[in-house]
């Protein structure tokens, strides 16, 4: 399919090179010749502001025209979501619907608003490039985010989009090819500490001893003994029993392991320097995919990443190309560059690390945009939509609640067929008796939904 743009910018390519993936069994090609557009015969998508007969319009919004970056005046409104385009509202502020989408960028045309802007407002997070508020963590905090405010973070939007043009385009040209993508689950784990007692030194479980022993909590000093003594599995020990679970789904997952030298704040996982972490990693690189978790120390000191770049790759005799921050702790575009200039080309961080949802809006991997240089770059993102400590910590769920969410996730990104990627820490799936019930939910996800497909 050819597209007429009147200016072919990075950032439409980008745009279009994304779509063209998302939708199309074949390439789409720009062309800022109008009279070989004029003169094409077939499906066409008409991107400017002047009418052309016969080919299909989507008028800009002239986001994708700018260079900079520079605050955007965004109205969002609901539009019927519908097999065909006629009787669409764009009516600001409508209430929501199960048949209408929320939108922005209203131009008109053939299509109610410029699909290719809102679309690559979202996947490039250009409200993270505008100054913002932090969360308690220094972090982009979700409440900025244009999702939040409207109501849509629990949506894939761009991929109900994809399936609006798709309808659309499909009403002009029914002789289009489509490709079609089944839907798709990637289990992650993020292994922040490996065990909860074993392998941690006389220092500090002497120390959570005593703690232990002067506030009286003598079940959980009973249970620290028993474990190091080997009468007890250790609670956060939940390998094998993942183990048995993949190969009864049929189940190859990432691994996300934190290696930081020195245990300091957040990072306390148990010292690469033992052969406790040594060999369970070791272990999950012969049989599944592994990746760096890198330390928040390291968000502030680029040489510890390099470190535990070296040392993952030293243990699995592999190169490490992918990725996913401790604590979701990242800002763009340093974060990313720095990732890819250590050889990462998979990152999975792109989600909140203090509330569920789909921080970019989509339920699809996409090539990472460095808006500062306006530039599509080779870092591939794999977003997230559900995170057990996000749901434990920061939203208090409770068990039954947090497989409700997840099947709300898993409901809505089946329909679009789109990537569903979820994170667990071992801690949850061990016996810790801090965290009952939830193993068991993990479970009746993936054994009675994901593998059986209900």
């Amino acid at each position: 399919m050819l597209i007429y743009s009147p200016h072919i910018t990075p950032r439409l390519r980008y745009t279009i090179d994304f779509f063209s993936k998302e939708l199309f069994d074949s390439p789409l090609l720009l062309t800022q010749d109008l009279d070989q557009f004029r003169a094409t015969i077939g499906p066409r998508i008409n991107y400017s502001e002047i009418a052309i007969p016969g080919a299909f319009q989507v008028r800009p919004s002239g986001l994708l025209f700018a260079t900079g970056i520079s605050p955007q005046t965004i109205e969002c409104f609901r539009f019927n979501n519908t097999a065909s385009q006629s009787g669409l509202s764009m009516t600001p502020g409508a209430p929501h619907s199960a048949n209408r989408l929320i939108a922005f960028f209203p131009t008109g045309g053939d299509f109610p608003f410029d699909i290719f802007s809102a679309a690559f407002y979202l996947l490039s997070r250009y409200e993270e490039y505008l100054p913002h508020e932090k969360d308690m963590y220094g972090r982009y905090a979700h409440t900025n985010s244009l999702a939040f405010k409207e109501g849509f973070l629990d949506t894939p939007l761009i991929n109900f989009w994809l399936q609006e043009l798709k309808t659309a385009l499909w009403a002009v040209y029914p002789e289009l090819s489509f490709r079609y993508t089944p839907f798709k689950f990637i289990p992650t784990y993020d292994i922040d500490v490996a065990y909860s007692y074993r392998h941690k030194g006389w220092k500090r479980n002497l120390g959570g001893g005593m703690k232990e022993l002067i506030k009286g909590q003598w079940a959980a000093l009973k249970q620290r003994i028993d474990v190091l003594a080997g009468k007890k599995p250790d609670p956060f020990d939940a390998y094998e029993w993942l183990d048995s679970l993949h190969l009864y789904c049929r189940m190859k997952p990432y691994y996300f392991f934190l290696a930081a030298a020195h245990s300091k704040g957040v990072d306390k996982n148990i010292p690469p320097s033992g052969k406790g972490l040594q060999e369970l990693v070791q272990y999950h690189a012969g049989g599944y995919r592994v990746g760096i978790h890198p330390s928040w120390q390291s968000g502030d000191d680029e040489q510890l990443l390099r470190e535990e770049l070296e040392w993952m790759e030293t243990m699995t005799e592999k190169t490490i190309t992918r990725s996913r921050q401790h604590y979701i702790r990242f800002t763009l575009p340093g974060t990313f560059r720095r990732l890819q200039k250590y050889g990462i080309d998979q990152e999975f961080s792109m989600g909140y690390g203090s509330i569920n949802g789909f921080r970019a809006s989509v339920a699809s991997s996409f090539y990472w945009y460095d808006l500062e240089k306006e530039k599509e770059t080779n870092l591939r993102l794999f977003p997230f939509c559900f995170m057990d400590a996000n749901s434990f910590y920061e939203q208090g769920d409770t068990p039954a609640e947090a497989m409700t969410q997840l099947m709300h996730y898993y409901r809505q990104i089946r329909r679009v067929n789109g990537l569903m990627v979820t994170i667990w820490h071992n801690s949850f799936l061990g016996s810790d008796n801090a965290f009952p019930g939830w193993r068991k939910v993990y479970e009746v996800f993936l054994k009675e939904e994901i593998y059986w497909g209900a």
